[in-house]
């Protein structure tokens, strides 16, 4: 009760998440499409797919994007199967994507690079 207690009172007092700018979608977003991620077709999102050598190494990645999705309260969407993980991204608060996308995708794949 007191998580979910905290979670309320903290979404109710947080500050509203902006979409991302024209300006911040080419200078911001460019690198991270640069990187492999591609824009979602139909929705405001990015996506990758990543490969691992295995199911133990997949999962161990996405415990590491997990623990730090929390910790900034940002959780992407994703799929798994054996050694592949799929990400998409995008700020449900603001119905497309913003800067918590961005500094996400850079993390998720400073983490997958040191899976390798």
């Amino acid at each position: 009760k007191q998580w979910y207690q905290r979670r309320v009172r903290g979404a109710m007092s947080a500050p509203k998440i902006a979409k991302l700018s024209d300006e911040q979608r080419t200078v911001d977003l460019k690198p991270v499409l640069d990187a492999g991620w591609a824009v979602t077709e139909g929705r405001d999102a990015i996506k990758k797919e990543f490969l691992f050598r295995d199911f133990n190494e997949a999962f161990g990645f996405m415990s590491r994007v997990a623990l730090r999705a929390d910790k900034v309260d940002h959780h992407p969407e994703w799929f798994n199967v054996y050694n592949r993980v799929d990400i998409t991204l995008s700020t449900h608060d603001c119905g497309g994507l913003s800067t918590r996308d961005v500094d996400l995708a850079k993390f998720i794949d400073e983490a997958a690079a040191k899976m390798k």
